[in-house]
């Protein structure tokens, strides 16, 4: 399984997380690491001394996801910009006022 916009593939299947009762909003990239670390806490009574290799690796994954999202949205924010600033640039050789940009935005539509 693929997860558009996401260097990172699902490990894990749905039947995998619905056997060991991932919650619904933990069901990302990361949740083939977060099952293995929800084992290890029930059996040592979620002491948290205890698995820390686990959570290490579950924490490190997470926070690869979110450097990943915030890189795409940081690109997207770029890609926007240029667009402003290339229709700034249009209209400023627009006799019309911009009459002519919004005609042919109204096409687009």
């Amino acid at each position: 399984m693929e997860v558009e916009g996401s260097s990172k593939k699902m490990i894990a299947t749905q039947a995998e997380m619905v056997e060991n009762k991932v919650p619904i909003p933990y069901r990302d990239q990361c949740a083939h690491l977060l099952i293995p670390l929800n084992k290890c806490r029930q059996a040592e009574f979620y002491l948290p001394w205890k698995c820390e290799i686990e959570r290490h690796s579950y924490e490190k994954c997470e926070y690869e996801l979110v450097m990943e999202r915030m890189l795409q949205m940081q690109k997207i924010r770029e890609e926007e910009a240029k667009l402003k600033q290339a229709g700034k640039q249009g209209e400023g050789l627009d006799s019309f006022g911009g009459y002519l940009m919004f005609v042919t935005r109204l096409g687009e539509i």
